[in-house]
């Protein structure tokens, strides 16, 4: 059955204003005809799309489905006019984005500003949320996710490396007598992210090899702001990334133990569906993150001699595999 791409396209407008009139000053038409034409593309198609109340609309189960292809559908047709009409210079439209809460909240979404300065014409709409997005039934352009590898069924560009250190306060270490190599982490007070698959078991890497060592401590959090807040109050040993670690470790709010034993490491992932023409929106916001992070960022810029010195690890175990 052929359905009508502007009636698509009104749908997707009034999902995402929320109201008939809303998606109607957005198109800069009539309310009437907004209210119309999404009335003729559910007759058409047989369904309610949409619950209609005197306040509010709302999705119906299958209206959701419909508006999760709906909108990529509009998407890639907007994208293709803009396209030959030689628009594709400028990035224009909402980009909805999702990033994970502690790497978003500390680094993303201070970086927007600079992004949507140069880029009147650009909106985002970011979630913030640490859960396995998808983004074709989500209706995401883009992902941003921290990971060994990326999904090998989506697009991914990498952003940045994501390294992970032991640290503590310097109050704890004064305490406690420095771990001299990965076996006295056994004998100290370690803060568990209880979020990690085996929290309870750190791995390392190095260049004797992968190591693992088992830890125990009196406190477990499921978030690592929280583990990072423990870890300068003194109440143990945290392994936890740079990029919420870096300023503390600069100002010697926290140091580095062992700094030869080094987390398996991680990288900072865009990801986005195969399609042969990438939306710039995308691009531009994908090339601004890139500039800002790099191969070498910030949060990584520590101080030559931030760290207590420790001889080589020991219970080196081949293969070991990553958290």
């Amino acid at each position: 059955m052929a359905m009508d791409l502007t009636a698509m396209a009104m749908f997707a407008r009034v999902v995402e204003a929320k109201s008939f009139s809303g998606a109607a000053r957005r198109l800069d038409v009539s309310t009437s005809v907004v209210s119309k034409c999404v009335t003729r593309l559910e007759q058409s198609l047989g369904v309610r799309l949409l619950n209609r109340t005197t306040r509010s609309i709302s999705l119906t189960e299958i209206g959701q489905a419909f508006y999760a292809r709906c909108a990529h559908i509009v998407a890639a047709a907007e994208e293709a006019q803009a396209l030959t009409a030689g628009m594709q210079a400028t990035p224009r439209g909402t980009l909805k984005v999702n990033v994970p809460v502690s790497f978003g909240v500390l680094h993303i979404v201070p970086a927007l500003s600079t992004l949507l300065e140069a880029n009147p014409g650009l909106a985002i709409d970011m979630t913030l949320s640490d859960r396995d997005v998808r983004l074709a039934s989500e209706g995401y352009d883009v992902t941003v996710s921290i990971a060994r590898e990326p999904r090998a069924s989506l697009v991914a560009r990498r952003l940045a490396p994501i390294r992970r250190r032991l640290c503590a306060s310097p109050g704890y270490l004064r305490r406690r007598r420095i771990p001299a190599c990965l076996d006295d982490l056994a004998h100290h007070d370690c803060i568990l992210h209880s979020s990690r698959v085996d929290d309870r078991t750190w791995q390392f890497e190095g260049s004797e090899g992968n190591a693992s060592i088992d830890v125990n401590g009196s406190l477990r959090l499921d978030n690592e702001n929280a583990v990072r807040q423990a870890a300068l109050a003194g109440l143990g040993i945290a392994l936890l990334p740079t990029y919420i670690v870096g300023g503390d470790l600069r100002e010697g709010r926290l140091r580095v133990v062992l700094p030869e034993c080094e987390a398996p490491a991680l990288s900072l992932f865009a990801t986005y569906l195969p399609n042969r023409y990438l939306a710039t929106k995308v691009r531009v916001f994908v090339d601004h993150l890139v500039a800002t992070f790099g191969a070498e960022p910030a949060w990584d810029a520590l101080p030559k001699r931030s760290a207590p010195r420790a001889p080589a690890t020991t219970q080196v175990e081949a293969g070991a595999s990553a958290p």
